[in-house]
């Protein structure tokens, strides 16, 4: 999974990426201080891959992983060349979310770019760069396709998808909400990667005081969470100084921090949570001796599809697969004995993957 960070400059947003990833971008009181794309992958934190490792004596334990990738803080005029924002927009086409850090606190020391705390007045602002980045997209794509559409009712058909998709954005609008009225026009849309159709994920940076109770006292948050629900996004809440605090300390230390604050997860944990909500992943299990692991995949992903997320050979020549809830699995103490008990079923094609699946595949090719 790829997940791109935007946001204006001095939201957070650049020390919200050091402290998710400690990868190290450099983090400063003024505008365009990352100048080249960062790009940092972390770990997704998984509790069961501990217990079926310890139980397995596994040799090596392989975490799911999530790449950020983290681009100069975008401001009014980007699209248009202003500061730097708009040749690092192309980083972002290939991710799967983007994670949007919005201001949600005051602070006289860290000036803002347009004078005053307003998140939604920040995100329209972001909003309308990806709007004019998608919008330079779909005019070379016109003027391109409309040459080759004299000989090809099917090209003929994408210019005038594609104009519907200008209009729909000239509006205002997202291409989010955006539905082509043969459903079948669905996949063309989808390639062609724009901004404003990738899901959103917002994170509401807030003051440590604003921690304990989510945001809840919070109006910035309280408004930002009212326009997330208009269009479908999540919104987590996030102090990215604490964050940056907390990335230094290991597990220990960190469960014992998130107490004295009266927060129970830290905010790269309810970014995942959030992350694997809006893009409707989970996350089954592979064990054994030689390596515990967790693998990545959509919400209703069937056992060959899964199989072939190991290697292509899996799918190809899937046979069928064993299949083990974690729990059930440790609470029987050995695979042997939960397949004893009947806790381990044979599944074939159409077997839908559950989140916490334990699975071995058979395959011959």
């Amino acid at each position: 999974m790829k997940l791109g960070i935007v946001g204006l400059p001095n939201v957070g947003k650049s020390t919200l990426f050091n402290s998710l990833t400690k990868a190290g971008a450099e983090s400063a009181n003024y505008p365009f201080c990352t100048i080249d794309p960062n790009v940092g992958v972390v770990a997704v934190p998984d509790f069961r891959l501990k217990l079926l490792t310890d139980m397995y004596h596994s040799r090596k334990t392989t975490p799911a992983v999530i790449e950020f990738v983290d681009i100069a803080g975008l401001v009014k005029g980007a699209s248009k060349g202003e500061g730097l924002g708009n040749q690092f927009l192309a980083n972002i086409r290939e991710v799967d979310a983007i994670v949007h850090v919005v201001r949600c606190f005051e602070d006289s020391n860290i000036i803002h770019v347009d004078g005053s705390v307003n998140p939604v007045r920040d995100i329209e602002t972001i909003n309308l760069e990806l709007i004019f980045s998608d919008l330079e997209i779909l005019e070379r794509r016109i003027a391109k396709s409309s040459r080759a559409a004299h000989n090809d009712k099917s090209i003929a058909h994408e210019v005038v998808i594609l104009k519907e998709l200008q209009a729909h954005l000239e509006n205002g609008d997202l291409a989010k909400s955006y539905s082509p009225t043969d459903p079948d026009d669905v996949p063309f849309v989808q390639s062609l990667n724009l901004l404003t159709a990738k899901p959103v994920i917002f994170a509401a940076n807030v003051a440590e005081d604003d921690l304990a109770d989510d945001g809840a006292s919070n109006e910035y948050v309280a408004a930002v969470r009212e326009f997330a629900a208009s269009g479908d996004s999540e919104v987590f809440v996030i102090c990215a100084q604490i964050e940056q605090e907390i990335a230094e300390l290991d597990d220990e230390e960190k469960m014992m921090f998130l107490e004295d604050l009266g927060i129970s997860e830290s905010g790269l944990d309810k970014l995942i949570a959030a992350s694997y909500r809006l893009l409707g992943l989970i996350s089954y299990l592979t064990a054994g001796e030689t390596e515990t692991r967790a693998w990545t995949i959509k919400k209703g992903t069937k056992a060959p599809q899964a199989a072939g997320k190991i290697h292509s050979d899996f799918e190809r020549g899937f046979i069928r697969a064993e299949v083990v809830n974690y729990q059930d699995l440790l609470d029987a103490g050995t695979y042997a004995a939960a397949k004893e008990k009947g806790l381990v079923g044979l599944e074939g094609k159409e077997y839908v993957v559950k989140d916490g699946d334990v699975i071995l595949f058979r395959f011959n090719v």
